[in-house]
Order: structure tokens, then sequence, then C-alpha cells
């Protein structure tokens, strides 16, 4: 199972805003982040404000085998990803990068999330142009500088190619499975400490 409080001893007050962040134009951009299961990550941003729209699925690998049963043998070299349709006048890339880093997963755990193991649960920014991955590749060292984690980060910065939605039933699977055993271990902490973490972010119901 995932770690689900992957930074202890780290306070919503100690983890810090990422120092380069610049402001985006429009009015929807997108992100493309993989943090272990996407049942998981998934769960954590369609809680905040100015999330628009939140899908899981695959990234990073060959296209023809972009399914379940395939993906989970760790032999097509996809990432459990989501895409993330966010406004950028309500919440910058930064700061997903924030939330990703600090709660919705372990980003120093190679290939890995606790008990989920193999390279379709690794760490992993897929930056879509310059602006995001000098976003990432910067918070990355801001972080490993500042000594937040007790290892370095593991998390790879891999150009966008193209990303392959999961079958339907993966879909806001955590909301519509609340009891399942793995959702109510690994992704209700995490949901949990978003709301402890960010309260003033949340969507508002």
């Amino acid at each position: 199972m995932a770690d689900s409080c992957p930074l202890p001893g780290t306070t919503p007050e100690t983890f810090p805003d990422p120092q380069f962040d610049p402001p985006a134009s429009g009015t929807q951009a997108q992100a493309v982040l993989a943090g272990g299961c996407f049942w998981c990550t998934e769960a954590v941003y369609r809680q905040l404000d100015g999330v628009l729209a939140v899908e899981s699925g695959y990234s990073g690998g060959d296209p023809a085998r972009a399914n379940y049963a395939a993906v989970c043998t760790g032999s097509t070299g996809h990432a459990e990803a989501i895409r993330i349709s966010y406004d950028p006048q309500r919440l910058s890339y930064g700061q997903l990068l924030k939330v990703f880093f600090s709660v919705a997963h372990d980003p120093t755990q190679l290939n890995r999330q606790g008990g989920d193991i193999g390279t379709q649960y690794r760490s992993a920014v897929f930056y879509a142009d310059p602006t995001q991955h000098e976003v990432a590749s910067r918070y990355i060292a801001q972080l490993d500088a500042a000594g937040v984690y007790p290892s370095p980060v593991v998390t790879t910065l891999e150009a966008f190619d193209v990303f392959h939605p999961a079958e339907a039933h993966h879909q806001d699977y955590a909301a519509q499975n609340p009891e399942q055993p793995y959702i109510r271990a690994a992704a209700a902490p995490k949901v949990a400490k978003v709301r402890a973490w960010y309260g003033d972010q949340l969507r508002k119901e």
C-alpha cells in the first residue's frame, strides 16, 4: 500500500512554496503527474479549487499497450498518471506541484509507492513545455537543498507525449468506492491531509 504520510516531521508551515512559479495566461491549462496508484492521486486533486477536471490514465509508454492489464505488468513503459485540467488564474502550476510533493505521494521512493512496486508506479512529472520543466526542476532542487525530505527526490522529468485515459471504472474510483480496503488505507488519509493542509484552497461545495 502507498504511504499516506510521506513526510514525517513536516507541517504546512515548513513545506515551502515554489520560489519560481511564473504567472500563466489563459483560463485553462493541463498538468500530467504520476505518483503511484492513480486512484489516490486523482482523489487528492479533485478537492482543489481551480481544478476543472481530473482524469486517470497512462503516460510515458507504448501506445499500443495502454490498458490496465498490460500496464500492471510493468513492461509497457507507462506510469499510472493523472491529467489535471485547471484554471491557472486560480491555481498555479507550482501550487499543483506543491500538493504533488507534499501530500499526493512520496517522491523519494524509486519505482514504487509503498507496496505498489514497479516502474508503472514511478514518480514523474510529464512536462508539456519549457516553463513546466523549469518550474518542476527548480522546485525539486529547492526541496533537496532545503532538506525537506530525509532522502533525495527521485521524481523524473519526462517530456509529455500522449496521455491515454484509463478504463471508465477507474475514473473517480476513490469517491465511488470509499469502503474498498485499498482506498480506505491509501487514498482516504491523503484526502484528509489535503483538507488539513490546504483547507483554504478546497473547492466550494
